[in-house]
């Protein structure tokens, strides 16, 4: 089973970038997309962003994450 992590695009070192998963921040590579920005939602995984987001998509998937999160530690 493959994971991919919504995170939101902080920095943009060349095809690097520093991302936020809330709250936790990874560099990662940015090579496999184009015309990434500041800002851009994508999603992650090991370490590579594969596909921009909407941000209301990437919001909607963190809020479930959360909740899975929330539930998990109760």
């Amino acid at each position: 089973m493959c994971l991919a992590v919504p995170a939101k695009v902080l920095e943009i070192k060349g095809d690097k970038g520093v991302v936020d998963f809330g709250g936790i921040r990874r560099e990662v590579s940015l090579s496999l997309i184009d015309n990434v920005k500041v800002g851009d939602y994508v999603l992650i995984h090991v370490g590579f962003a594969i596909q921009k987001l909407e941000r209301k998509e990437a919001e909607e998937i963190l809020k479930l994450w959360q909740e899975v999160s929330e539930a998990l530690s109760t």
